[in-house]
C-alpha cells in the first residue's frame, strides 16, 4: 500500500484551515501531520477537511498552544501519546494505519533565545524533551515507524544558511544536535529527506522577521521524515514545498513530504 506524507507546522490550524485545504486539495498526501495547531481537539476545523476526503484524524490539543494532528485519508488507529519531560503540552501524537506502520507526529519544545539551560528554563526542557525521546526508544525499539514533525533542530552544516554564524543559535548548537542525534541513533532511525536528498542546501522554515524571506533565503531544516530501517528503503520522493511559504498569510514552515512504496 504506497503511502504519501506529509508534515507541516501550521502555526494555528483553524487561522490557516484555508491552507490547509489547499494543501490537501493541490497536493493530496494520503497522510498530513500538523504541529502547532493551537487548538483543543473539539475546535479543530474538520469539515472543511472531511469534504476533502480527509475522514480520519487523531490529535491531542490544547487552547492556544502547540497541539499536533494526524488527518488521513486512510484509515487511521489512535495509539496513544507521550508527556516527555511532564511539560503536560500537546507535543506528541501517535497512529497506525491498517498496513501496521505507525505514525509518530512531535513538536519539540524550541527552547526559548539562550542556549544555556542555567537562564533559560525553555532551553532546559528542550534538551530534557530530547533526552526522553533517546530514553524511549532504547527502551522500546521502534519497528515499522515513521516519526515526522517540527523537531526544532537543524542538524546538518547544509541545513542552516551559515553554520558558523548559528554555531550559537538555537536550533544549531552543538548541544542540541548532539542530543537529537542521540535520539535519533536510539531508534536507529532514518532520515529520509537527507537520504533522497544528500547534498545541498534545504530548509524548511523562513524568519517572519524576513520580508525578503525568499530572496535572503536564511533558512533552516527543522522539520523532518524519519523512519525505521525495516522500512526506511521503501521511502522516495522527498521534497520541501517551499512555495507554501509564500502563500498569502502563511506559516513561517514550508511541508515536507515523502512516499512509502509499501
Amino acid at each position: 500500500m504506497p503511502f504519501t506524507l506529509a508534515t507541516w507546522n501550521i502555526n494555528s490550524v483553524r487561522l490557516r484551515a484555508p491552507l490547509v485545504e489547499k494543501l490537501l486539495r493541490e497536493e493530496g498526501p494520503d497522510v498530513l501531520c500538523l504541529q502547532e495547531c493551537k487548538s483543543p481537539v473539539d475546535k479543530i476545523p474538520l469539515e472543511g477537511f472531511q469534504a476533502l476526503g480527509y475522514t480520519h484524524m487523531v490529535a491531542r490539543g490544547q487552547k492556544g498552544y502547540n497541539g499536533v494532528a494526524i488527518l488521513s485519508k486512510l484509515p487511521i488507529e489512535d495509539v496513544g501519546d507521550k508527556d516527555f519531560a511532564a511539560l503536560g503540552h500537546a507535543r506528541h501524537v501517535a497512529g497506525r494505519l491498517s498496513n501496521g506502520v505507525t505514525i509518530h507526529n512531535f513538536y519539540v519544545p524550541a527552547g526559548g533565545d539562550k542556549p544555556d539551560r542555567a537562564v533559560n528554563e525553555k532551553f532546559g526542557q528542550k534538551l530534557d524533551y530530547l533526552s526522553e525521546m533517546r530514553d524511549w526508544f532504547h527502551a522500546e525499539a521502534p519497528e515499522k515507524a515513521v516519526l515526522v514533525g517540527d523537531l526544532n533542530i537543524a542538524p546538518l552544516e547544509e541545513d542552516v544558511w551559515d553554520h558558523k554564524k548559528m554555531l550559537k543559535v538555537v536550533s544549531h548548537t552543538p548541544i542540541e544536535v548532539e542530543a537529537l542525534g542521540a535520539a535519533q541513533d536510539a531508534g536507529k532511525w532514518v532520515d529520509v529527506t537527507r537520504k533522497d536528498v544528500p547534498e545541498g542546501k534545504l530548509y524548511s522554515w523562513w524568519s517572519y522577521r524576513a520580508r525578503d524571506w525568499d530572496e535572503a533565503d536564511k533558512g533552516r531544516r527543522l522539520d523532518h521524515v524519519w523512519a525505521t530501517p525495516d522500512i526506511a528503503n521503501a521511502a522516495h520522493s522527498s521534497r520541501v514545498l517551499r512555495a507554501a511559504r509564500g502563500w498569502e498569510q502563511p506559516s513561517d514552515h514550508a511541508p515536507v513530504f515523502a512516499t512509502f512504496d509499501l
